[in-house]
């Protein structure tokens, strides 16, 4: 799925080019993820008065109390993913949109979950505008995933879970993977937990990050 939009401009695609460098050097493999990075124009998910963020590997606040992720975490936590296409993803926490964009780029099926309603309300029209029509939006509760739509093949939490959600790890298919920065302090694990069995799982973690709170039971 490629943008030929008249705002993705050569000087954006080569700032692009330059970020999927970086991410590269900082240790990223999946070409098929650096691809996708490259693809996806990510300055289309700012305000058109912070253009010149975009393609800085940082986060960067959209509104709600919200980021949108540096794009080296949103390379990690894909990477870690293993998406083959046409799996079946659930994504908790839409937030810009952008790592739903770069999951339906890889072939995945997303389906992905916002708490919040202007946010969830932006994204519903924006994903569509930008060509990505497959990806499923819904306003509600991650932690209680999508039990009509599942199993689901993998699933990606783009917010700082306390724990393990349980109701969204009984929605994966066996074999599944899920990816969640655990840990309800400044900081949290990254940790990919595999279901190896109808109850059984393995867990493993792969360093630091820093995300935004993910909250139970409400939706704003």
């Amino acid at each position: 799925m490629n943008f030929r939009s008249p705002t993705d401009t050569f000087r954006h695609k080569g700032l692009r080019k330059k970020l999927v460098e970086a991410i590269r050097q900082k240790g990223i493999r999946d070409q098929a993820v650096l691809s996708a990075l490259e693809e996806v124009p990510r300055h289309f998910f700012f305000d058109s008065s912070f253009l010149e963020f975009a393609y800085e590997d940082k986060p960067f606040p959209i509104g709600a109390g919200q980021t949108i992720s540096q794009p080296y975490t949103v390379a990690f936590q894909t990477e870690l993913l293993s998406v083959k296409k046409g799996d079946r993803i659930l994504e908790i926490g839409t937030g810009s949109g952008y790592q739903a964009c770069i999951l339906a780029q890889l072939g995945g099926k997303v389906f992905t979950i916002e708490r919040q309603k202007t946010l969830f309300d932006k994204t519903h029209k924006l994903l569509p505008n930008l060509g990505y029509v497959t990806i499923k939006t819904f306003y509600g509760d991650g932690f209680k995933g999508l039990p009509s739509f599942a199993p689901f093949d993998k699933v990606v939490i783009t917010a700082a879970a306390p724990k393990i959600p349980g109701e969204v790890l009984s929605q994966m298919n066996t074999g599944g993977i899920m990816v969640v920065p655990l840990g309800e302090n400044d900081t949290q694990i990254m940790t990919k937990i595999v279901k190896t069995g109808e109850h059984a799982y393995t867990t493993e973690e792969f360093g630091v990050f820093r995300f935004v709170p993910m909250l139970e039971n409400k939706t704003v």
